[in-house]
Protein backbone atom coordinates (compact mmCIF):
# COMPACT_ATOMS: atom_id res chain seq x y z
CA UNK A 1 0.00 0.00 0.00
CA UNK A 2 1.41 3.33 -0.88
CA UNK A 3 2.02 6.10 1.74
CA UNK A 4 -0.54 8.87 1.66
CA UNK A 5 0.04 12.59 2.05
CA UNK A 6 -3.30 14.24 3.20
CA UNK A 7 -4.09 18.14 3.28
CA UNK A 8 -7.23 18.64 4.26
CA UNK A 9 -9.31 21.87 3.28
CA UNK A 10 -11.37 22.13 6.43
CA UNK A 11 -8.84 22.20 8.70
CA UNK A 12 -7.11 24.72 9.86
CA UNK A 13 -4.16 25.93 7.70
CA UNK A 14 -0.73 24.34 8.82
CA UNK A 15 1.39 26.90 10.74
CA UNK A 16 4.88 24.89 9.63
CA UNK A 17 5.82 22.42 6.62
CA UNK A 18 3.52 19.25 7.21
CA UNK A 19 0.75 17.32 6.12
CA UNK A 20 -2.50 16.85 8.40
CA UNK A 21 -2.30 13.40 7.89
CA UNK A 22 0.13 10.50 6.66
CA UNK A 23 -1.26 7.19 6.01
CA UNK A 24 0.35 3.89 5.59
CA UNK A 25 -0.73 0.26 5.82
CA UNK A 26 -4.13 1.42 7.00
CA UNK A 27 -2.35 2.98 9.91
CA UNK A 28 -3.77 6.99 10.08
CA UNK A 29 -0.66 9.71 11.78
CA UNK A 30 -2.35 12.89 12.24
CA UNK A 31 -0.54 15.86 12.86
CA UNK A 32 -0.66 17.81 16.13
CA UNK A 33 -3.65 20.11 16.29
CA UNK A 34 -3.45 23.21 18.12
CA UNK A 35 -6.82 25.46 18.59
CA UNK A 36 -6.07 27.92 15.80
CA UNK A 37 -9.97 28.54 13.70
CA UNK A 38 -10.08 26.53 10.81
CA UNK A 39 -11.70 29.98 8.76
CA UNK A 40 -9.52 32.43 9.88
CA UNK A 41 -5.87 31.46 11.30
CA UNK A 42 -4.80 34.44 12.41
CA UNK A 43 -7.94 34.60 14.90
CA UNK A 44 -5.80 34.68 18.82
CA UNK A 45 -6.33 31.65 20.04
CA UNK A 46 -9.18 30.89 22.56
CA UNK A 47 -8.45 31.52 26.36
CA UNK A 48 -8.08 28.80 28.88
CA UNK A 49 -7.53 25.12 28.76
CA UNK A 50 -11.25 24.22 28.26
CA UNK A 51 -12.05 26.03 25.66
CA UNK A 52 -8.24 25.31 23.80
CA UNK A 53 -8.87 21.25 24.18
CA UNK A 54 -12.57 21.73 22.82
CA UNK A 55 -11.25 24.01 20.12
CA UNK A 56 -8.43 21.60 19.44
CA UNK A 57 -10.68 18.42 19.87
CA UNK A 58 -12.61 20.07 16.98
CA UNK A 59 -9.93 20.31 14.37
CA UNK A 60 -8.56 16.51 15.11
CA UNK A 61 -12.20 15.50 14.13
CA UNK A 62 -12.23 17.78 11.03
CA UNK A 63 -9.40 15.85 9.37
CA UNK A 64 -10.49 12.35 11.19
CA UNK A 65 -13.77 13.38 9.04
CA UNK A 66 -12.10 14.67 6.36
CA UNK A 67 -10.36 11.17 6.04
CA UNK A 68 -13.94 9.22 6.55
CA UNK A 69 -13.06 8.34 9.76
CA UNK A 70 -13.93 9.77 13.42
CA UNK A 71 -12.75 9.28 17.46
CA UNK A 72 -13.85 5.49 17.77
CA UNK A 73 -11.21 4.70 14.89
CA UNK A 74 -8.56 6.69 17.08
CA UNK A 75 -5.59 4.32 18.55
CA UNK A 76 -3.63 6.30 20.33
CA UNK A 77 -2.96 10.03 21.16
CA UNK A 78 0.02 12.02 22.48
CA UNK A 79 -0.73 15.26 24.73
CA UNK A 80 1.61 17.83 25.19
CA UNK A 81 0.41 21.07 27.84
CA UNK A 82 2.40 23.90 28.85
CA UNK A 83 1.07 24.00 32.31
CA UNK A 84 0.56 20.52 33.47
CA UNK A 85 -0.37 20.72 36.86
CA UNK A 86 -2.95 23.21 36.31
CA UNK A 87 -4.25 22.11 33.30
CA UNK A 88 -4.40 18.47 33.21
CA UNK A 89 -7.84 17.49 35.01
CA UNK A 90 -9.42 19.83 33.22
CA UNK A 91 -8.42 19.16 30.06
CA UNK A 92 -8.97 14.92 30.58
CA UNK A 93 -12.49 16.43 31.33
CA UNK A 94 -13.43 18.00 27.97
CA UNK A 95 -10.78 14.78 26.10
CA UNK A 96 -13.02 12.20 27.41
CA UNK A 97 -16.03 13.54 26.38
CA UNK A 98 -14.93 12.68 22.67
CA UNK A 99 -13.98 8.91 23.68
CA UNK A 100 -16.44 6.00 24.69
CA UNK A 101 -15.73 5.41 28.00
CA UNK A 102 -14.64 1.55 26.82
CA UNK A 103 -12.82 2.39 23.50
CA UNK A 104 -10.34 4.60 25.24
CA UNK A 105 -6.95 4.86 22.99
CA UNK A 106 -3.13 4.17 24.63
CA UNK A 107 -1.65 7.83 25.59
CA UNK A 108 1.00 9.90 26.41
CA UNK A 109 0.68 13.20 27.75
CA UNK A 110 3.66 15.39 28.53
CA UNK A 111 4.45 18.89 29.71
CA UNK A 112 6.12 20.91 27.84
CA UNK A 113 8.11 24.64 27.61
CA UNK A 114 6.36 25.92 24.48
CA UNK A 115 3.86 25.15 21.65
CA UNK A 116 3.34 27.35 18.64
CA UNK A 117 1.49 30.02 18.58
CA UNK A 118 1.53 30.33 22.31
CA UNK A 119 -0.89 27.26 22.32
CA UNK A 120 -1.37 25.62 26.33
CA UNK A 121 -2.39 22.40 24.84
CA UNK A 122 -1.76 20.05 21.28
CA UNK A 123 -2.88 16.87 20.50
CA UNK A 124 -1.79 14.13 18.39
CA UNK A 125 -3.19 11.00 17.23
CA UNK A 126 -3.02 7.87 15.28
CA UNK A 127 -6.16 6.28 14.00
CA UNK A 128 -7.01 3.03 12.35
CA UNK A 129 -8.66 2.30 9.44
CA UNK A 130 -11.16 -0.71 10.14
Amino acid sequence: MATIFHFMPDAPKPVAPYSHAVEADGFVFVTGQLATDPQDDARPLPDGIEAQTRKVMDNLGRVLKGLGLDFANVICVRIFLTAFERDYAAMNAIYAAYFAADRLPARTTVGVTHLARGGIVEIDLIAKRP
